[in-house]
């Protein structure tokens, strides 16, 4: 007979305290019915993941603590493990811990402080926490567990070199029966592997069951992924559970081999498509809205995100706005007409002409009679999104932002014209998986039209146009992008690898002087493991590279 661990996999609302503990109870009664002796929730469960400055009010503190203390008469029925900030009751150090608190016979019985603070990517938790130094078990039922946090078990017998210390090595002579591992662990289209490969070095270095539960759902442009994990001593995944859904399950520690349900499907854009649906309707859901409006241009970036947003928020909730000029192409609008049929989606059209022309009268004489050139390509894209940003205004609209991360990167895009908006649905997605994706949202009927796929891209701002007039092709392009975006290599070593010299230097050129729009951008979705944002932070006027 063991001991019967449910992992609650949450959608939690950073700050919404009384949404969060609603959640809770009502996962703690679900736990319950179904006979578990232990209830666990993910990392920071009562306040939300990553809270970041919230921290430093002391009345948010004060509400975490009252979370904690409503949720203690529950533990008569069962134990409960949660995660919340816990003062550190030292004058030296920050002064928090971040912590897994562990409750029964309605008492807080103990608390597990984390001790590996990550501060790479979009972690910044030494910022706001004291890094543990004291390593016990806790005992319910007769049980051993060790409890751990999140980044506690990313440092199997402590091989990786940011941290000097791995905290399950500190409590392994005492022999735990199994592991808990509560966590808050963003969704990269990788992680899930990644993540599986530790939890089963965990399980089979201890030679005990681990018990990870995630969160699920979105912090802004933060996806959680949930798929949190039960994984028998012998390192079998016994499950995995969903991606991208709440859900309660219950593991009974004595029959574990008998549980075997496996792993979830791990496809690159099954995932990712998921991702970014779920990121579109969270986002909007915790802002208290619930229609999108988005700039459709008869390309394959629009014509995605279109796409896309309609799988989260419904066809009647996103409006399609076609604005064409003097450049545009028929087919251009007439595959934009076709894609919205397709979708049942509602749109408009809205020629930009007049107003073009009477901006460049107006504009004229001050130009000094020098001639065209991007300025009044930029006025176009401003045009189209002072539209854009009026129907929002007027009727409550967030605007989706659909620029790609290949022209993210090298600024290939208007400063508060095409590159404004609320959100930005494919500003971590390069343009050579624009297409696999789009490919895959067409996967049961025609969404998206052909043509679509096949014409060259291009902006349409000036006679002819084609992206390639202005950049390297994006089989390219790409390749140099992720090797220094997401691998980080510098321009030596991108020549060593075997791209030529001035192709580097002008493609790392334009990554970093655009650095001060990016800056300026909407939050991206983030589904690589180095998106724009807060996991990538470089100075706007720095000269490395350049």
């Amino acid at each position: 007979m063991g001991m019967k661990i449910a992992l609650a996999q949450l959608n939690y609302h950073i700050g919404n305290f009384d949404s969060n503990k609603a959640k809770m109870i009502a996962a703690i009664e679900d736990a319950r019915i179904a006979g578990a002796d232990l209830v666990v929730f993910g990392e920071l469960s009562v306040c939300g993941y990553p809270p970041r400055d919230f921290l430093e009010f002391n009345d948010f503190i004060s509400r975490c603590e009252g979370v904690v203390a409503d949720l203690l008469p529950y533990s008569h029925h069962l134990g409960i493990i949660l995660g919340a900030p816990a003062k550190n009751p030292k004058l030296e150090g920050k002064d928090l811990f971040n912590s897994a608190y562990f409750l029964a016979d309605g008492k807080i019985q103990g608390i597990t402080h984390k001790t590996l603070l990550p501060t790479y990517d979009i972690f910044d938790e030494y910022r706001y926490f004291e890094m543990n130094t004291q390593f016990s078990l806790i005992s319910f039922k007769g049980y051993k567990i060790a409890l751990s946090v999140c980044e506690d078990i990313w440092n199997v017998g402590n091989e990786n070199p940011l941290y000097p210390i791995c905290p399950l090595d500190e409590v392994a002579a005492s022999e735990p029966d199994f592991i808990i591992n509560i966590s808050a662990s963003p969704f990269h289209y990788a992680h899930a592997q990644n993540r599986i490969h530790t939890v089963r070095a965990n399980a089979t270095r201890y030679g005990v069951p681990v018990f990870y539960v995630n969160h699920v759902g979105v912090q802004t442009e933060l996806i959680f992924d949930g798929g949190s994990l039960a994984v028998a001593a012998s390192g079998k995944v016994v499950r995995e559970m969903p991606y991208f859904s709440e859900a309660l399950e219950v593991f009974d520690t004595g029959h574990l081999e008998n549980q075997m349900k496996g792993e979830q499907p791990k496809e690159k854009f099954a995932l990712i498509h998921q991702a970014i649906v779920c990121g579109i309707r969270d986002y909007f859901g915790k802002l208290g809205f619930n229609k999108a409006i988005l700039g459709l241009s008869g390309g394959i970036d629009s014509a995605l995100t279109l796409a896309l947003a309609i799988d989260a928020l419904g066809p009647d909730n996103v409006l399609s706005v076609l604005m064409p000029s003097r450049y545009s192409s028929d087919h251009s609008v007439n595959d934009s007409l076709t894609l919205c049929n397709n979708l049942g989606s509602p749109h408009k059209i809205i020629s930009i002409e007049d107003p073009f022309q009477a901006t460049l009268q107006l504009l004229t004489p001050h130009f000094k009679d020098k001639a065209p050139d991007v300025t009044e390509e930029n006025l176009q894209a401003r045009i189209r999104a002072n539209i854009l940003m009026a129907l929002s205004n007027k009727h409550g609209y967030i605007l989706l932002n659909t620029s790609n991360k290949s022209e993210v990167a090298v600024g290939y895009g208007t400063l508060y014209g095409d590159m404004c908006g609320g959100l930005a649905v494919l500003g971590d997605i390069y343009k050579t998986e624009v297409y696999p994706l789009a490919r895959y949202m067409n996967r049961e009927r025609e969404i998206i039209p052909e043509h679509i796929f096949t014409k060259a891209p291009s902006a349409e701002l000036r006679p002819g146009q084609k992206d390639s007039d202005s950049l390297p092709s994006y089989d390219v392009l790409d390749q140099v992008l992720y090797q220094y975006i997401e691998n980080r290599r510098g321009p030596r070593e991108l020549v060593e690898m075997g791209f030529e010299k001035p192709l580097v230097d002008r493609v790392l050129k334009l990554v970093n002087m655009n650095e001060y729009k990016r800056h300026q951008t909407p939050p991206i979705l983030r589904i690589s493991h180095k998106a724009f944002g807060s996991g990538r932070r470089m100075p706007i006027v720095g000269k490395y590279l350049i």
